[in-house]
Protein backbone atom coordinates (compact mmCIF):
# COMPACT_ATOMS: atom_id res chain seq x y z
CA UNK A 1 0.00 0.00 0.00
CA UNK A 2 0.80 3.53 0.17
CA UNK A 3 3.95 5.33 2.32
CA UNK A 4 3.51 5.62 5.71
CA UNK A 5 5.18 8.82 5.34
CA UNK A 6 2.31 10.42 3.35
CA UNK A 7 0.19 11.06 6.04
CA UNK A 8 -0.72 15.00 6.21
CA UNK A 9 -1.88 16.73 9.02
CA UNK A 10 -4.68 18.44 7.43
CA UNK A 11 -8.06 17.89 7.50
CA UNK A 12 -9.75 17.53 3.02
CA UNK A 13 -12.80 17.52 1.83
CA UNK A 14 -13.95 14.90 -0.98
CA UNK A 15 -15.45 17.82 -3.33
CA UNK A 16 -16.23 15.35 -6.45
CA UNK A 17 -15.31 12.62 -8.30
CA UNK A 18 -13.32 14.30 -11.35
CA UNK A 19 -12.17 18.00 -11.14
CA UNK A 20 -10.45 20.18 -8.27
CA UNK A 21 -7.96 21.33 -10.62
CA UNK A 22 -5.01 23.68 -8.86
CA UNK A 23 -2.17 25.40 -9.56
CA UNK A 24 -2.48 25.18 -13.23
CA UNK A 25 -6.17 25.78 -13.25
CA UNK A 26 -8.91 24.47 -15.96
CA UNK A 27 -6.92 25.91 -18.43
CA UNK A 28 -8.31 23.45 -21.33
CA UNK A 29 -11.22 21.54 -21.90
CA UNK A 30 -11.75 18.10 -20.49
CA UNK A 31 -11.21 15.71 -23.49
CA UNK A 32 -14.34 13.73 -23.77
CA UNK A 33 -14.46 10.03 -21.91
CA UNK A 34 -17.54 8.51 -21.96
CA UNK A 35 -19.04 7.59 -18.40
CA UNK A 36 -17.80 4.07 -17.52
CA UNK A 37 -19.82 2.04 -14.85
CA UNK A 38 -17.15 -0.40 -12.58
CA UNK A 39 -16.96 -3.88 -13.66
CA UNK A 40 -17.76 -2.79 -17.44
CA UNK A 41 -15.00 -5.01 -18.66
CA UNK A 42 -13.86 -8.63 -17.09
CA UNK A 43 -10.59 -9.15 -19.26
CA UNK A 44 -7.64 -8.28 -20.91
CA UNK A 45 -7.79 -9.88 -24.61
CA UNK A 46 -4.38 -9.39 -25.44
CA UNK A 47 -1.52 -10.53 -23.13
CA UNK A 48 1.73 -10.96 -24.00
CA UNK A 49 5.52 -11.39 -22.37
CA UNK A 50 8.66 -9.55 -22.92
CA UNK A 51 11.87 -10.14 -21.53
CA UNK A 52 13.60 -6.55 -19.74
CA UNK A 53 15.93 -6.04 -17.65
CA UNK A 54 16.00 -9.46 -14.92
CA UNK A 55 12.20 -10.66 -15.53
CA UNK A 56 10.13 -12.09 -18.35
CA UNK A 57 7.10 -9.04 -18.17
CA UNK A 58 3.86 -10.38 -18.61
CA UNK A 59 1.57 -7.31 -19.55
CA UNK A 60 -1.61 -6.37 -21.42
CA UNK A 61 -1.84 -4.16 -24.43
CA UNK A 62 -4.54 -2.21 -26.05
CA UNK A 63 -4.70 0.41 -28.74
CA UNK A 64 -3.03 1.67 -31.58
CA UNK A 65 0.51 0.39 -31.98
CA UNK A 66 1.72 3.85 -32.65
CA UNK A 67 -0.19 6.02 -30.31
CA UNK A 68 1.14 8.00 -27.76
CA UNK A 69 2.11 5.59 -24.89
CA UNK A 70 0.27 5.44 -21.53
CA UNK A 71 1.81 2.77 -18.52
CA UNK A 72 -0.73 1.65 -16.25
CA UNK A 73 1.13 0.32 -12.56
CA UNK A 74 -0.92 -1.50 -9.79
CA UNK A 75 -0.15 -1.72 -6.82
CA UNK A 76 -0.77 -4.55 -3.60
CA UNK A 77 -2.60 -6.37 -3.36
CA UNK A 78 -3.80 -5.78 -7.01
CA UNK A 79 -3.03 -6.77 -10.40
CA UNK A 80 -3.45 -5.53 -14.06
CA UNK A 81 -7.51 -5.70 -13.46
CA UNK A 82 -7.55 -2.43 -11.35
CA UNK A 83 -7.36 -1.01 -15.04
CA UNK A 84 -9.73 -3.07 -16.79
CA UNK A 85 -12.18 -0.56 -17.53
CA UNK A 86 -9.60 2.40 -17.43
CA UNK A 87 -7.06 0.68 -20.49
CA UNK A 88 -10.33 0.77 -23.16
CA UNK A 89 -10.99 4.00 -22.72
CA UNK A 90 -7.45 4.93 -23.44
CA UNK A 91 -7.16 2.74 -26.16
CA UNK A 92 -9.90 4.20 -27.43
CA UNK A 93 -8.45 7.57 -27.31
CA UNK A 94 -6.38 6.82 -29.32
CA UNK A 95 -3.83 5.93 -26.89
CA UNK A 96 -1.07 2.28 -26.57
CA UNK A 97 -1.58 1.41 -23.01
CA UNK A 98 0.79 -1.09 -21.64
CA UNK A 99 -0.32 -2.71 -18.20
CA UNK A 100 2.69 -4.43 -16.55
CA UNK A 101 2.27 -7.18 -13.67
CA UNK A 102 4.61 -6.29 -11.51
CA UNK A 103 7.45 -8.77 -10.43
CA UNK A 104 5.94 -11.34 -8.19
CA UNK A 105 2.57 -10.84 -9.91
CA UNK A 106 0.74 -12.92 -12.63
CA UNK A 107 2.62 -14.04 -15.45
CA UNK A 108 5.90 -11.73 -14.85
CA UNK A 109 9.08 -14.23 -13.79
CA UNK A 110 12.28 -13.78 -12.89
CA UNK A 111 14.76 -15.61 -15.70
CA UNK A 112 16.95 -16.71 -12.89
CA UNK A 113 16.20 -18.60 -9.95
CA UNK A 114 19.50 -17.03 -7.62
CA UNK A 115 18.24 -13.07 -8.69
CA UNK A 116 17.23 -11.54 -5.07
CA UNK A 117 13.34 -11.69 -4.76
CA UNK A 118 14.19 -7.92 -4.05
CA UNK A 119 11.30 -5.42 -3.57
CA UNK A 120 12.76 -2.36 -2.83
CA UNK A 121 11.33 0.90 -4.49
CA UNK A 122 14.06 1.42 -6.62
CA UNK A 123 14.27 -2.15 -7.98
CA UNK A 124 11.00 -2.12 -9.19
CA UNK A 125 10.93 1.42 -10.97
CA UNK A 126 13.70 -0.10 -12.38
CA UNK A 127 11.66 -3.14 -13.85
CA UNK A 128 9.55 -0.16 -15.57
CA UNK A 129 12.56 1.44 -17.04
CA UNK A 130 13.70 -2.09 -18.53
CA UNK A 131 9.84 -2.55 -20.07
CA UNK A 132 9.75 0.72 -21.82
CA UNK A 133 13.41 0.06 -23.44
CA UNK A 134 12.68 -3.66 -24.17
CA UNK A 135 9.08 -2.18 -26.04
CA UNK A 136 11.36 0.41 -27.42
CA UNK A 137 8.82 3.37 -25.52
CA UNK A 138 11.04 6.02 -25.72
CA UNK A 139 8.51 8.21 -23.15
CA UNK A 140 5.07 7.73 -21.92
CA UNK A 141 2.55 9.01 -19.49
CA UNK A 142 3.23 7.08 -16.34
CA UNK A 143 -0.48 6.32 -14.15
CA UNK A 144 -0.60 4.09 -11.13
CA UNK A 145 -1.86 3.42 -7.35
CA UNK A 146 -0.48 2.52 -4.07
CA UNK A 147 2.90 0.75 -5.65
CA UNK A 148 2.44 2.00 -8.90
CA UNK A 149 1.93 6.10 -7.61
CA UNK A 150 5.39 5.30 -5.92
CA UNK A 151 7.22 3.74 -8.95
CA UNK A 152 5.81 6.06 -11.31
CA UNK A 153 7.22 8.80 -8.70
CA UNK A 154 10.52 7.38 -8.47
CA UNK A 155 10.76 7.18 -12.79
CA UNK A 156 9.61 10.65 -12.96
CA UNK A 157 11.64 11.82 -10.41
CA UNK A 158 14.58 10.40 -11.66
CA UNK A 159 14.28 9.86 -15.33
CA UNK A 160 12.15 12.46 -16.11
CA UNK A 161 13.08 12.57 -19.62
CA UNK A 162 11.34 9.18 -20.14
CA UNK A 163 7.94 10.55 -18.77
CA UNK A 164 5.80 12.75 -20.70
CA UNK A 165 3.68 13.58 -17.71
CA UNK A 166 2.23 11.73 -14.12
CA UNK A 167 -1.18 10.57 -12.88
CA UNK A 168 0.10 9.85 -9.20
CA UNK A 169 -2.86 8.86 -6.45
CA UNK A 170 -1.65 9.57 -3.59
CA UNK A 171 1.11 12.19 -4.68
CA UNK A 172 4.04 12.04 -3.81
CA UNK A 173 5.00 8.34 -2.64
CA UNK A 174 8.46 8.24 -2.96
CA UNK A 175 9.90 5.82 0.92
CA UNK A 176 12.18 7.24 3.26
CA UNK A 177 13.25 4.40 4.68
CA UNK A 178 14.96 6.27 7.77
CA UNK A 179 11.65 8.69 8.59
CA UNK A 180 9.30 5.32 8.50
CA UNK A 181 11.47 4.12 11.88
CA UNK A 182 9.75 7.10 13.57
CA UNK A 183 5.90 6.29 14.87
CA UNK A 184 2.75 7.55 13.69
CA UNK A 185 -0.07 8.75 15.90
CA UNK A 186 -1.50 5.41 16.80
CA UNK A 187 -4.96 5.28 14.52
CA UNK A 188 -3.06 5.66 11.68
CA UNK A 189 -0.26 3.00 13.07
CA UNK A 190 -3.54 0.83 13.24
CA UNK A 191 -4.49 1.24 9.26
CA UNK A 192 -1.17 -0.43 8.73
CA UNK A 193 -1.81 -3.35 10.86
CA UNK A 194 -0.40 -5.95 8.13
CA UNK A 195 2.45 -4.16 7.51
CA UNK A 196 3.81 -4.93 11.00
CA UNK A 197 2.22 -8.66 10.71
CA UNK A 198 4.23 -9.13 7.60
CA UNK A 199 7.38 -7.67 9.89
CA UNK A 200 6.73 -11.07 11.54
CA UNK A 201 7.34 -14.84 10.45
CA UNK A 202 3.75 -15.46 11.30
CA UNK A 203 2.73 -13.14 9.12
CA UNK A 204 5.47 -14.24 6.50
CA UNK A 205 3.83 -17.77 6.87
CA UNK A 206 0.43 -16.40 6.10
CA UNK A 207 1.20 -14.77 2.93
CA UNK A 208 3.32 -18.61 1.95
CA UNK A 209 -0.31 -20.41 2.42
CA UNK A 210 -2.90 -20.22 -0.26
CA UNK A 211 -6.02 -19.63 1.74
CA UNK A 212 -4.43 -17.10 4.46
CA UNK A 213 -3.04 -14.96 1.87
CA UNK A 214 -6.11 -15.04 -0.34
CA UNK A 215 -8.32 -14.03 3.04
CA UNK A 216 -5.91 -11.88 3.67
CA UNK A 217 -5.43 -10.25 0.79
CA UNK A 218 -9.47 -9.92 0.71
CA UNK A 219 -9.98 -8.18 3.85
CA UNK A 220 -7.63 -5.85 2.88
CA UNK A 221 -10.12 -4.77 -0.21
CA UNK A 222 -12.95 -4.53 2.04
CA UNK A 223 -10.98 -2.66 4.27
CA UNK A 224 -9.81 0.05 2.44
CA UNK A 225 -12.71 0.71 -0.25
CA UNK A 226 -15.70 0.54 2.01
CA UNK A 227 -18.02 1.69 -0.17
CA UNK A 228 -16.66 -0.11 -3.60
CA UNK A 229 -19.42 -3.08 -4.32
CA UNK A 230 -17.59 -5.87 -6.08
CA UNK A 231 -18.63 -9.10 -6.43
CA UNK A 232 -16.57 -12.55 -5.69
CA UNK A 233 -15.83 -12.87 -9.38
CA UNK A 234 -13.99 -9.46 -9.27
CA UNK A 235 -11.79 -10.11 -6.69
CA UNK A 236 -11.33 -13.78 -7.99
CA UNK A 237 -10.11 -12.48 -10.93
CA UNK A 238 -6.83 -10.54 -9.45
CA UNK A 239 -6.44 -13.11 -7.06
CA UNK A 240 -4.93 -15.29 -9.57
CA UNK A 241 -2.00 -13.02 -9.82
CA UNK A 242 -1.10 -13.94 -6.32
CA UNK A 243 -0.67 -17.68 -7.31
CA UNK A 244 2.56 -16.32 -8.80
CA UNK A 245 5.56 -18.40 -7.06
CA UNK A 246 7.36 -15.32 -6.02
CA UNK A 247 4.18 -13.22 -4.68
CA UNK A 248 4.93 -14.31 -0.88
CA UNK A 249 8.75 -13.13 -1.22
CA UNK A 250 8.26 -10.31 -2.68
CA UNK A 251 5.11 -8.31 -0.52
CA UNK A 252 7.17 -9.67 2.89
CA UNK A 253 10.19 -7.79 1.63
CA UNK A 254 8.59 -5.10 0.02
CA UNK A 255 7.07 -3.82 3.71
CA UNK A 256 10.29 -5.03 5.90
CA UNK A 257 12.21 -3.04 3.50
CA UNK A 258 10.34 0.16 3.54
CA UNK A 259 10.69 -0.35 7.84
CA UNK A 260 13.84 -0.62 7.79
CA UNK A 261 13.68 -4.97 8.45
CA UNK A 262 15.33 -6.03 5.35
CA UNK A 263 18.46 -5.38 3.47
CA UNK A 264 18.22 -4.07 -0.14
CA UNK A 265 20.81 -4.98 -2.55
CA UNK A 266 23.66 -2.93 -2.94
CA UNK A 267 23.72 -2.51 -6.36
CA UNK A 268 20.60 -0.13 -5.97
CA UNK A 269 22.62 2.07 -3.48
CA UNK A 270 22.89 4.93 -5.56
CA UNK A 271 19.53 5.29 -6.41
CA UNK A 272 18.32 4.70 -2.93
CA UNK A 273 20.58 7.45 -2.25
CA UNK A 274 19.25 10.14 -4.54
CA UNK A 275 15.53 9.07 -3.54
CA UNK A 276 16.31 9.67 0.37
CA UNK A 277 16.86 13.32 -0.48
CA UNK A 278 13.62 13.54 -1.54
CA UNK A 279 13.59 14.56 -4.92
CA UNK A 280 11.07 17.02 -6.83
CA UNK A 281 9.34 16.10 -9.76
CA UNK A 282 9.02 18.48 -12.52
CA UNK A 283 6.79 16.63 -15.57
CA UNK A 284 3.46 17.62 -15.65
CA UNK A 285 1.50 15.90 -12.54
CA UNK A 286 -2.32 15.49 -11.98
CA UNK A 287 -2.83 14.37 -8.18
CA UNK A 288 -5.59 12.10 -7.25
CA UNK A 289 -6.20 11.82 -3.68
CA UNK A 290 -9.80 9.10 -3.06
CA UNK A 291 -11.51 10.73 -0.27
CA UNK A 292 -12.80 7.22 1.14
CA UNK A 293 -9.06 5.84 1.19
CA UNK A 294 -7.92 5.33 4.61
CA UNK A 295 -4.37 5.75 4.46
CA UNK A 296 -4.96 9.52 3.68
CA UNK A 297 -5.26 12.01 6.58
CA UNK A 298 -6.04 14.84 4.68
CA UNK A 299 -7.32 14.93 0.86
CA UNK A 300 -6.15 18.09 -0.01
CA UNK A 301 -2.80 17.32 -1.08
CA UNK A 302 -0.89 19.71 0.99
CA UNK A 303 1.24 17.34 2.00
CA UNK A 304 2.99 16.69 -0.55
CA UNK A 305 2.48 19.79 -2.85
CA UNK A 306 5.97 21.25 -2.41
CA UNK A 307 7.43 18.27 -4.22
CA UNK A 308 5.90 18.84 -7.69
CA UNK A 309 7.24 21.80 -8.95
CA UNK A 310 6.06 21.39 -13.09
CA UNK A 311 2.61 21.89 -14.24
CA UNK A 312 0.17 20.25 -11.58
CA UNK A 313 -3.48 19.67 -10.54
CA UNK A 314 -4.77 18.27 -7.72
CA UNK A 315 -8.35 16.34 -7.86
CA UNK A 316 -10.66 15.02 -5.27
CA UNK A 317 -12.12 11.41 -5.76
CA UNK A 318 -15.86 11.24 -3.98
CA UNK A 319 -17.03 7.88 -2.53
CA UNK A 320 -13.90 6.61 -3.91
CA UNK A 321 -11.77 4.45 -1.72
CA UNK A 322 -7.69 2.90 -2.48
CA UNK A 323 -8.29 1.23 -5.33
CA UNK A 324 -8.80 4.16 -7.33
CA UNK A 325 -8.63 3.76 -11.06
CA UNK A 326 -11.25 0.44 -10.59
CA UNK A 327 -13.68 2.25 -8.47
CA UNK A 328 -13.85 5.33 -10.71
CA UNK A 329 -12.46 4.15 -13.81
CA UNK A 330 -14.20 7.36 -16.07
CA UNK A 331 -12.33 10.20 -13.67
CA UNK A 332 -8.77 7.93 -13.67
CA UNK A 333 -9.11 7.85 -17.34
CA UNK A 334 -10.24 11.40 -17.57
CA UNK A 335 -6.77 12.63 -15.31
CA UNK A 336 -4.35 10.53 -17.29
CA UNK A 337 -5.84 12.12 -20.79
CA UNK A 338 -5.69 15.62 -18.90
CA UNK A 339 -1.95 14.96 -17.61
CA UNK A 340 -1.26 14.28 -21.18
CA UNK A 341 -2.66 17.48 -22.44
CA UNK A 342 -0.91 19.38 -19.60
CA UNK A 343 2.14 18.76 -21.43
CA UNK A 344 0.93 19.52 -23.99
CA UNK A 345 1.04 23.13 -22.66
CA UNK A 346 3.88 23.01 -21.17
Amino acid sequence: MISRRTFTTAVGLGLGATALPTDASAAAPTPTVPDTAPGTHTAFADLKRVQAGVLNIGYAELGPKHGPVVVLLHGWPYDIHSFVDVAPLLADAGHRVIVPYLRGHGTTAFLSPTTPRNAQQSAIALDIVALMDALKIRRAVLAGFDWGSRTADIIAALWPERVTALVSVSGYLITDVAAQRNPLPPKAEHTWWYQYYFATDRGRVAMETRQNRHDLCRLVWDEVSPTWDFDDATFERTAAAFENPNYAAIVIHNYRWRLGLADGERRYDPYEQRLAARPAITVPTIALDPALDPFLASTDGGGYRQFFTGPYEHRVLAGIGHNAPQEAPTAFARAVLDADRLAVRK
